[in-house]
């Protein structure tokens, strides 16, 4: 999911975040689950990274687990060198970019999507594979960016009408390489995820009166919602489920794990501070926090003065991302 998707569902997002220098949410340091339950074998271990960055974190991992990319930042006398980094198991490459870029999903083949900016500052999505990235093709906007790729390479973002400054849906269809579409979608769409069989969900509507939606495949959309809601935010989404929050009119939104099928909902644990990524099982994490069923565990690797983030978790259940102590490093978290 890109900085705008997390922008849009940040706004309705439960306070009590820590925000580092470096602009990446991290919850506060953990505590034990109530009753003190142990994390039995639930463990957390440091991807290998340049040892000379300045930062680096761990942002996505594919379905399969096997793929990890993030990003990194390297002080030099002539100024900063940003990197992507992109892990195929234990082996990590290093591609040096000009400018900061920002990794926002990946496939089991090995395909990075991500967003950055070319000269002038203007947003430009980009595409990694075979060892090199690839600026995407874009239509006349005021901004764009991606949100996500499926297991087809099919590829799903955003632009933004110079005129209106409202959003419309995008998406880069596998089987016509090099192009880029318009979806039919409601006004002021904003897609945020995308499934194997090419189902889309996404939000639409003016700030702080948000609408939740699905495209199947066939075109057909139907609402995301539920019972009362004021508005409901959908973000990231695998397999038939999805994740996002509902307002019921209470003192905070309510989270919830929509099952695609049907557009039912159950409630997810709301000490879930952040939604940001779930897997085929309909598993969430997201802050310090994974989550199964309306329960959650807390992650290991925090303490006193140090925070931990989970970005993303494989079919797998493999979980990556980054912890935050005297400098930021990129974690990955197995048998949680």
């Amino acid at each position: 999911m890109t900085q705008t998707a997390r922008r849009t569902l940040a706004g309705i997002t439960a306070a009590g975040l820590l925000t580092t220098a470096l602009g990446v949410a991290v919850s506060a340091p953990a505590t034990a689950a109530p009753g003190g339950s142990a994390l039995g074998a639930c463990r957390i271990s440091t991807l290998p990274y340049p040892t000379d960055t300045y930062r680096a974190g761990a942002n996505v991992i594919d379905p399969s687990g096997r793929f990890i990319a993030g990003d990194g930042l390297r002080k030099t006398e002539s100024g900063n060198q940003y990197l992507l980094l992109v892990w195929d198991g234990q082996r990590l490459t290093e591609v040096a970019t000009p400018r900061q870029v920002e990794a926002v999903d990946a496939n089991a083949d090995g395909v990075v999507i991500g967003n950055g900016t070319v000269a002038g500052g203007i947003a430009q999505p980009w595409r990694y594979r075979n060892g090199r990235i690839e600026q995407l093709p874009v239509v006349p906007s005021a901004g764009i960016g991606v949100t996500a790729i499926n297991k087809a390479g099919d590829i799903v973002g955003h632009g933004t009408d110079a005129a209106t400054g409202e959003f419309f849906a995008l998406r880069w269809p596998a089987a016509r390489p090099g192009t880029v579409e318009v979806l039919d979608a409601p006004a002021n769409a904003m897609p945020t995820g995308i499934t194997a069989n090419g189902t889309i969900v996404g939000v639409a509507g003016d700030f702080g009166y948000w609408t939740s939606w699905v495209r199947r495949p066939n075109g057909r959309f139907d609402a995301l919602t539920a019972p009362g809601a004021q508005t409901s935010v959908v973000g990231p989404a695998a397999g038939h489920w999805a994740a996002g929050r509902v307002d019921l009119g209470g003192l905070n939104p309510l989270k919830v794990r929509w099952d695609l099928r049907n557009g039912s909902y159950t409630a997810l644990d709301q000490q879930l501070a952040l939604l940001e990524d779930i897997n085929v099982r309909g598993v969430v994490v997201g802050g310090d926090r994974v989550a199964r069923g309306a329960t959650s565990r807390v992650l290991p690797g925090a303490s006193d003065g140090v925070g931990v983030g989970a970005e993303s978790i494989s079919d797998t259940g493999t979980i990556v991302g980054f912890r935050n102590g005297e400098r930021l490093t990129p974690v990955r978290w197995t048998g949680c």
